[in-house]
């Protein structure tokens, strides 16, 4: 995998007041899931493993987002109308983007972009805002949660390293 942070390149938002990207969550470990609404995948394992992660972290700590990236059936799926009911039916109330469609391109901007092979699709990215892992399939909610949690472990660590200082041969907290 390639550990570039490309931005999120987004036609429109829901569920936000704002436009987001991979630096919007300073702090913060964010899990985005790219999904179509017409992918049996995304709609029975990976929107569903996206709330479970939303549920059991604490918001301060770690951000979902979800990517609504079209490139198969563009009629059916790819007017913003269609996804909000979607959203609504679902209750998905996390932020939600959709994927910057590329002209005469089947695969959107950021789905590009990011090298993903389809749908579902996670990308992990640290406090920092890197992307540190990607997962295109279904995948284990243990394997997610252990993954968020070593990035978790890793942010803990880096601060209490700050606090520590080292002079004259010894250390203090």
């Amino acid at each position: 995998m390639d550990n570039t942070t490309p931005d999120w390149a987004v036609s429109d938002w829901l569920n936000t007041p704002e436009p987001l990207g991979p630096q919007s969550f300073p702090g913060k470990v964010v899990v985005l899931e790219a999904f179509q609404m017409l992918c049996p995948g995304c709609v029975s394992h990976g929107l569903p493993a996206l709330q479970r992660v939303r549920e059991t972290f604490k918001p301060e700590d770690v951000a979902v987002v979800g990517l609504h990236t079209v490139f198969e059936h563009h009629a059916a799926q790819g007017h913003r109308e269609a996804l909000e009911a979607f959203i609504h039916e679902y209750r998905l109330d996390f932020p939600i983007g959709i994927d910057q469609p590329r002209e005469g391109q089947r695969l959107p901007s950021t789905m590009a972009a990011y090298g993903l092979k389809g749908t579902p699709s996670f990308v992990i990215f640290d406090s920092e805002g890197r992307r540190r892992h990607q997962h295109f399939g279904i995948g284990s909610d243990l394997a997610l949660g252990a993954l968020i949690g070593q990035l978790l472990a890793e942010q803990v660590s880096v601060t209490e390293q700050e606090t520590v200082s080292c002079a004259d041969g010894v250390c203090a907290v």
